[in-house]
């Protein structure tokens, strides 16, 4: 019996001991219709690719000119995959819900530790336009 325990706690030792963290971010500015996307939500993911749930790294609303930063770290076996999704009415009409667009951060914006030392400069995003892959939300 005490094989067994032995066992299980030298694997769960070397389990938790691979697990990095690692941490990444993201910038730019959202428009609609070129005014600025004010109050916007936006999140920052670790796409767990239908694994499990994503897990939430941050989340921010854009300023008053559309401006976002968001940055946020989480705790894996293998290199994170971030993700921003953005949450929107721009061009919506009456639908319900909100759209929500989903931007892959490159790998190079990854970095060991919880605090991301590279930002991802999404530029200038105009919403009015329609995204590949682009979803609707209601809970988020």
């Amino acid at each position: 019996m005490k094989t067994i325990f032995f066992f299980i706690f030298a694997f769960i030792f070397i389990i938790a001991s691979a697990i990095n963290t690692q941490s990444s971010g993201a910038k730019g500015i959202l428009k609609c219709n070129d005014k600025p996307a004010a109050n916007t939500m936006v999140k920052l993911f670790d796409d767990d690719s239908g694994i499990d749930a994503d897990d939430l790294m941050g989340s921010t609303r854009t300023d008053g000119e559309g401006h976002f930063e968001i940055s946020g770290h989480a705790d894996e076996l293998t290199p994170i995959d971030p993700k921003l999704n953005i949450y929107t009415d721009c061009n919506d009409g009456p639908k319900p819900c909100q759209r929500k667009i989903t931007i892959k951060i490159p790998n190079i914006y990854i970095t060991s530790g919880k605090v991301a030392k590279k930002s991802y400069d999404a530029g200038v995003i105009e919403l009015s336009g329609t995204f590949p892959g682009e979803e609707r939300d209601c809970i988020h």
